[in-house]
């Protein structure tokens, strides 16, 4: 895994080294990755999302609160729930209550790993069940910035700011998301999946976060940001379909930024 220092950025944020410690995944975090209640087509793409290496990158105890921002299909909570079933705590918190079917169905087949989940709205309105503010180690959101700047109105900040009031003063936000290169040109943030490394840091800087380390883990240097189905044209999703499906898959997923911030204390 090759972690960088930060540069001094034009934001006033400071860097700190990441020594090669927090780079270095535990025996508990390993296991986990390698529980044999991970779905098969989960595992088969470990080898572009590095699972063990994100989650030791951000610092993720067993004995943390973690809240996993829109798990989707609940491809990280297969490997979270079982690394904190124990000591620690995690919420999974989707768009809807339909936005958390797919991680409510885990606990009803397998309770004994899942069956310990909380559930939260997010971004939430009023009277809608929500992280409690302050309670939180750790949040995580993987692939999720775009989908925030869709629709009729665009839910960037509210959603950063409500990230910053869920975490302990301390606390680490972990991103992933699709990288745009800072100087690619005709590809519009959002509606390409992609998103700038300076449009994230803005967000987040704005909510009260500051950029404490990133790592290039999950970067991939063969992918050209420019694809006429955006970021969905590579895998997993193929939205061209059969066309030029060998060129994509040669491809593999998306080339992805990888940023810890915290919550000053």
């Amino acid at each position: 895994m090759r972690v960088l220092a930060l540069a001094p950025l034009a934001l006033a944020l400071l860097p700190v080294a990441v020594t090669a410690k927090d780079a270095v995944p535990s025996a508990a975090l390993v296991a986990s990755v390698k529980a044999d209640s991970r779905t098969p087509a989960n595992v088969a793409r470990d080898r572009y999302r590095h699972p063990a290496e994100t989650l030791a990158f951000f610092g993720v105890k067993p004995t943390d609160t973690v809240v996993e921002i829109w798990p989707g299909g609940g491809w990280y909570t297969e490997v979270l729930a079982p690394y904190l079933a124990k000591s620690g705590k995690l919420y999974a918190a989707g768009p809807s209550e339909r936005g958390l079917g797919a991680v409510r169905a885990l606990a009803t087949a397998r309770p004994d790993i899942y069956g310990g989940l909380h559930y939260a709205i997010f971004p939430a309105a009023d009277g809608q069940a929500r992280v409690p503010a302050g309670t939180a180690d750790v949040v995580l959101t993987f692939r999720n910035i775009h989908n925030w700047r869709f629709g009729a109105s665009d839910q960037t900040q509210a959603a950063f700011d409500q990230m910053f009031a869920m975490l302990k003063p301390g606390g680490i936000l972990g991103i992933e998301e699709h990288r745009l290169p800072e100087d690619q040109a005709g590809v519009e943030e959002g509606k390409s999946g992609y998103m700038k490394r300076s449009s994230v840091i803005a967000y987040a800087t704005k909510a009260g976060f500051r950029l404490v380390a990133e790592s290039q883990i999950n970067a991939n240097a063969k992918d050209t940001h420019d694809y006429p189905g955006g970021v969905w044209t590579l895998p997993p999703t193929f939205a061209e379909k059969d066309k030029d499906r060998a060129r994509y898959a040669a491809i593999g997923e998306s080339d992805r930024m990888t940023l810890r911030f915290v919550k000053p204390r």
